[in-house]
C-alpha cells in the first residue's frame, strides 16, 4: 500500500464524527439525511465528511434515483491495521 493512502485513511479517521459515521456504515447503506440525524451540525458538513472518506476509500457511494446511499469499504482499514502491526513488530526489533 501507498504510504500517501495510508495516510488519508489515518486522516479520515482522526476525527471522531466520521469514526461515528462509519460505525453507523459499518451496520449498513445509509443516506446523508439517515447519516445526519444524530449530528448537531449541517447537511453540507455531513457531506464534506463523507468526502473525506470517499477520498480515504473508506466508503463508496452510489446513486439511485434521486438518492446516494453510501455504504462502508473495510480494505483500507484492513490495510491500516496491517501498517500499525508492521510498526509494532518493527519496534519490538529494535
Amino acid at each position: 500500500m501507498q504510504s500517501d493512502k495510508l495516510s488519508l485513511t489515518f486522516a479520515a479517521l482522526a476525527d471522531p464524527t466520521r469514526r461515528s459515521i462509519l460505525t453507523r456504515l459499518a451496520e449498513g447503506e445509509a443516506t446523508v439525511n439517515e447519516l445526519a440525524e444524530p449530528f448537531p451540525v449541517s447537511l453540507p458538513a455531513i457531506s464534506r465528511h463523507l468526502k473525506v472518506l470517499e477520498r480515504a476509500g473508506l466508503i463508496v457511494r452510489s446513486r439511485e434515483a434521486q438518492w446516494r446511499p453510501s455504504r462502508m469499504q473495510a480494505d483500507p482499514l484492513d490495510e491500516a491495521v496491517v501498517a500499525i502491526r508492521a510498526m509494532g513488530s518493527a519496534s519490538c526489533i529494535s
